[in-house]
């Protein structure tokens, strides 16, 4: 069936600075790619393209950002189908064409037939604890808690690290490691130096795991970490700009993880997430998934696709009431479950 395409900008207006080790971000500019029948305007597919400035790595200036998405969406009206080689470099369009077209194939939002897209499961997630001060974060451990989250996950780096040792053995305290599980995301905080000793101080709070402990690109720095440390270790933006199979194979194998964190905007879109879950577990690696900063629109269709894994993990999909704007999706938050209502 013929096919046109549109793009529509849009800016995401978060209700709060949102700070990350990429800094603070007061607002999020996304691509909606629409997939449309033209004798039948009500046959159509949504799809949302949302790189990370400063992150992912296909982050390019607003021009040449848009004028490569322009040129995607004609190469796919013109065969029909998503050039898939052509864009393992730009991870978030190849996400958004991927939605946009299952979109349009199914008819629904519901993109996967599952339980959770029939409402009759939800999946569990994490508890997001943001950086901050000190009281902001133990404001939002809180809340967290209150709200009967029992996989917590705290993103340390921004106030001293005693502090956030103190934050994470306030919860220690009144939650053994059976009622409450912690993780923590460094987002490339340490030092390869530091790093040992404050992967040892954390493991006896006896937490799940840390993300990415040293920046990304010091591999060998990296495994010997890996190697040796006494608190599991997952990569995340490690995975950024490894784009092809060989490659994804080979930084696996160099610096063999315990855990793996996926992110179709960064990491590859579904077909490219799908390869790297089937290498992590091909080398005894597990792995979660998580949404990176994106709309209801992409948070819908991750929550969908991960729901077809069946991971019985807590995921990372927690981000859909940071906007002011956000768009309307059947998404629902009870508890520590994010539920699909059609």
């Amino acid at each position: 069936m013929p096919f046109k395409t549109s793009i529509e900008p849009y800016t995401l207006q978060f209700k709060k600075p949102a700070g990350t080790s990429r800094g603070v971000y007061q607002i999020h500019k996304v691509w909606f790619v629409r997939i449309f029948d033209p004798d039948d305007v009500d046959h159509l597919g949504v799809g949302e393209c949302a790189p990370l400035p400063d992150l992912s790595c296909d982050a390019l200036p607003s021009p040449d950002y848009e004028g490569v998405l322009l040129q995607a969406c004609r190469n796919l009206e013109l065969s029909g189908r998503i050039d898939y080689e052509a864009l393992r470099p730009y991870p978030s369009i190849l996400f958004g064409l991927e939605t946009a077209v299952r979109h349009f194939e199914r008819g629904s939002y519901a993109l996967w037939d599952t339980p959770f897209s029939r409402g009759e499961k939800g999946i569990p997630i994490n508890g997001l604890i943001w950086m901050g001060e000190y009281r902001q974060m133990a404001e939002q451990i809180e809340e967290k808690l209150r709200l009967g989250f029992t996989c917590i996950k705290l993103k340390i780096g921004a106030i001293n690290f005693e502090e956030e040792l103190d934050l994470l053995k306030r919860i220690r305290q009144r939650f053994t490691p059976e009622m409450i599980t912690l993780r923590v995301d460094a987002n490339g905080g340490f030092t390869p130096e530091e790093a040992p000793s404050k992967l040892q101080r954390l493991s006896e709070l006896n937490l799940h795991s840390i993300e990415q402990p040293i920046r990304a690109g010091q591999r060998l720095e990296m495994a010997g970490l890996t190697a040796t440390t006494p608190l599991p270790i997952a990569l995340d933006e490690e995975l950024i700009g490894c784009n092809s199979y060989t490659e994804k194979r080979q930084l696996l194998q160099d610096i063999k993880p315990q855990f793996i964190i996926l992110k179709p905007s960064l990491h590859g879109g579904f077909s490219g997430c799908t390869e790297w879950i089937e290498l992590a577990e091909s080398l005894h690696i597990g792995w979660w998934i998580t949404s990176a900063l994106e709309s209801n629109v992409g948070l819908n269709a991750i929550a969908q696709w991960a729901a077809t894994w069946e991971n019985p993990m807590p995921q990372g999909l927690g981000t859909g009431l940071l906007y002011t704007n956000n768009i309307e999706m059947p998404l629902h938050l009870e508890g520590e479950y994010l539920w699909y209502k059609p």
